[in-house]
């Protein structure tokens, strides 16, 4: 009797274990379902706004419209009001909101236009370790291209869903005016958070998938488009540079075209690659050695012959051309950095690819030149170096405004986003191999953080950071296959989290404004594309 009270006692704590683990179960599942419905509010909301926007900008476009005399004899300005109604139909519809919102952002600047043909995705595939919750909405292997590819189908259809080149196409450009608009960014003050948390905000990334770079040879660059962040390149020592865009809203991507990129002379492969402001062109630079081309720069719009002519200046007087940046003002120009110790603006001439360059300074570096940046507060040109210096020199005044020099090498600098007075060095002292500044103290380093490489090299002047867009993450590659994220409110030094996304060392990561997603390059030739679900704060 007392053996069978005792089961009976033990059962009855049994089933009330059950039914808390029930109950916790049941808690868990709905804390989810509130969060998620919470970013469905968030981001709903956001999309209202865009959307009374939009309406504002046709009521005043009909406004307009009413104003003008005669406008009904002419059919340019009514078919352009039409087609912009067709196209946001389109932009509206749940396959193509991100196309929409993006071309929103941007509607001031160069709109890029992809006509509407058949895709072909490069096939994704999921990492060893990751989540088997991937959706995967690729159809075929792409195939790589050594020629460029041209485009097939007509203006006409442009308020046709936007899909992607099969055969040998290109991007068109519909230019908006002779000067691109300035977009004045909205500044924000992030520099009080520094260091302010206790614990991390940690990025929860769920799927994490790779496609094949088509490159034969290890990846060099990779880079956004500042008009439309779905499209980016990547460059290799293969001297191909590889035009793709995201799909599937980062489950795959189509490779759009393929281009020989290698200079004219000694055939050497882009060290690095930027976009012109207007998407429309891109940037290459080389090496001073040899009398070789230093800078080249490939047309996107052309579509029949070469696309890739090569700058005639030569300002650079040895060695290689380590950076190539366009600073954020409103007159086009952009700065390269060099072994040579030179820092060089180049500005535009009077027609099609003319640049002046013209030497910002030649003697402030002892040592080459590894990394440039503009700021947007004020025409100041960052440079660091090999010489462990950072130098801000101010275009506008000519003169060296700040100046600072660290304990090791430096190899980038990467300005925020949204606070325009603050900036990030790369430097080669490990676990401490990011460092941020304030422009406006002298001899004054507000964080450091980095990370324990357990690969035994040495700090690589080709493994690159990225901001997040709200300008509070980093993310830098490593050495090993991962990709390493900072949150610059979290008082530590190591990383709180990092993302096995490789099988080789990780060059770059890169975040996308237009949808949730982190886009690497790695040393094994692939492209990884990594989900990014939410964000979890402390005290999730």
């Amino acid at each position: 009797m007392e053996q069978n009270g005792e089961h009976h006692v033990n059962g009855g704590s049994n089933s009330r274990e059950e039914q808390e683990e029930a109950l916790i179960a049941l808690i868990d599942h709905r804390t989810r379902e509130v969060k998620n419905l919470r970013q469905r509010i968030a981001y709903y909301t956001s999309k209202l706004e865009e959307a009374e926007k939009m309406l504002q900008d046709s009521e005043s476009q009909l406004a307009h419209l009413r104003g003008q005399p005669n406008v009904l004899s002419g059919t340019s300005s009514l078919d352009g009001v039409t087609k912009s109604v067709k196209m946001e139909r389109v932009s509206n519809s749940p396959s193509h909101r991100n196309e929409g919102s993006s071309k929103n952002q941007h509607q001031s600047k160069a709109e890029l236009l992809v006509p509407a043909v058949t895709p072909k995705i490069s096939q994704p595939k999921l990492l060893p370790g990751s989540s088997a919750k991937a959706s995967i909405s690729s159809n075929s292997q792409a195939s790589p291209s050594a020629t460029s590819h041209s485009v097939s189908g007509s203006r006409g259809k442009t308020n046709e869903p936007r899909r992607l080149p099969t055969k040998q196409e290109d991007i068109m450009i519909k230019e908006k005016g002779t000067k691109r608009k300035f977009e004045h960014k909205e500044h924000k003050e992030l520099i009080p958070s520094i260091r302010t948390n206790s614990s991390p905000c940690l990025i929860h990334c769920q799927t994490s998938t790779h496609i094949s770079s088509q490159h034969k040879r290890k990846l060099r660059s990779l880079a956004l488009c500042p008009v439309n962040d779905q499209l980016f390149v990547t460059s290799s020592l293969d001297g191909m540079v590889n035009l793709w865009q995201v799909q599937g809203r980062g489950s795959g991507a189509s490779l759009l075209s393929s281009t020989d990129c290698s200079s004219s002379k000694q055939r050497r492969w882009p060290e690095d690659v930027a976009w012109h402001p207007e998407g429309n062109s891109l940037f290459l630079i080389y090496s001073a050695d040899g009398g070789d081309s230093q800078i080249s720069v490939l047309d996107l719009n052309k579509k029949q012959g070469n696309r890739l002519n090569y700058l005639e200046e030569r300002p650079h007087v040895k060695g290689i051309i380590n950076n190539i940046v366009f600073m954020p003002w409103e007159n086009t120009c952009f700065v390269t950095g060099g072994s040579d110790h030179a820092v060089m603006l180049w500005s535009e001439k009077d027609g099609e690819n003319k640049w002046k360059p013209k030497a910002l300074h030649r003697n402030l570096h002892s040592s080459a030149v590894m990394g440039v940046a503009g700021l947007q507060k004020k025409q100041v040109v960052l440079s660091v170096g090999a010489d462990k210096r950072i130098i801000g020199y101010d275009a506008h005044v000519g003169r060296a405004d700040y100046k600072h020099q660290v304990d090791s090498k430096c190899m980038s600098v990467l300005p925020n986003p949204c606070d325009f007075n603050l900036f990030m060095v790369q430097t080669g002292t490990p676990e401490r191999q990011l460092r941020l500044y304030d422009i406006r103290l002298r001899q004054t380093e507000l964080h450091a953080f980095g990370w324990k490489q357990d690969n035994s090299e040495s700090q690589s002047a080709l493994i690159n950071q990225a901001w997040s867009p709200d300008g509070l993450y980093i993310t830098s590659g490593s050495a090993d296959p991962t990709i390493h994220l900072f949150d610059i409110r979290y008082n530590a030094h190591r990383p709180p989290q990092s993302i096995k996304a490789h099988q080789k060392r990780v060059f770059k990561a890169v975040w996308l404004q237009s949808i949730p997603l982190l886009i690497s390059i790695s040393s094994d030739l692939n492209i990884g594309l990594h989900k990014i679900m939410k964000n979890i704060m402390p005290n999730d």
